[in-house]
């Protein structure tokens, strides 16, 4: 769906998460990994990445699906219980925070899962980068702590893909039109992981989380 404008495909606003996705131009059989079989973007969330175990897990997880030759695009949450930690700093030192301000402290949890996943996955042999939400080149609108995407330019990861890297993208952020960094509210780090999904074509999506088990 959508419409294709020279190497870029354009998606009209009220499809694809109320956004306009701006992919970049991914061709198969262009990676730097050798033999790649398909794209895969894969998104951990907080109780995933909760603690250095669990990051290594993730590390060997990614490296894996990169072993069988597959591109991997990373997107995480922050480790679990650190927004909260955040927001409880915060409102001890004011009733009221001002906005800009908390997206710029609770975008950091995600800075942090990041970094130390690419760390992970550099140890283990596999080539890994982190990636703000500006690096991966996620426009939104300019309503801090409930933005909306408004645009995904992904020409950097797909750069870093094709030297055979690892992009590791912090979720739950991007910036707005003055540069200030915005966080996209509550669940916004799965909205992240399938809005890059969506720009870079990729053939799976995927959400892992650590629970119990689901109820209906």
């Amino acid at each position: 769906e959508g419409r294709r404008t020279g190497r870029r495909r354009v998606f009209p606003p009220g499809r694809n998460f109320g956004c306009v996705i701006i992919g970049a131009d991914l061709r198969r059989g262009r990676f730097g990994v050798v033999g790649v079989v398909a794209l895969f973007v894969q998104k951990y969330g907080g109780t995933s990445v909760g603690d250095l175990e669990r990051i290594r897990k993730v590390a060997e997880r990614v490296g894996r699906t990169a072993d069988e030759g597959h591109g991997v695009v990373v997107v995480v949450s922050a480790m679990a219980g650190e927004t909260d930690k955040l927001v409880a700093m915060a409102r001890a030192l004011s009733e009221f925070p001002n906005q800009r301000e908390m997206d710029y402290l609770l975008s950091s949890g995600e800075g942090v899962t990041s970094s130390l996943l690419a760390i992970a996955l550099n140890d283990r042999g596999h080539p890994g980068m982190s990636f703000t939400g500006l690096r991966a080149g996620i426009r939104t609108t300019g309503a801090h702590t409930s933005a909306r995407i408004r645009t995904i330019a992904a020409d950097e990861i797909v750069a870093v893909l094709e030297k055979g890297a690892i992009p590791v993208v912090a979720g739950f952020q991007g910036v707005d039109d003055n540069q200030d960094v915005t966080t996209l509210g509550r669940g916004g780090s799965d909205l992240t992981a399938v809005a890059l999904a969506a720009a870079l074509h990729a053939d799976r999506c995927q959400i892992f989380t650590d629970v119990t088990g689901g109820f209906t």
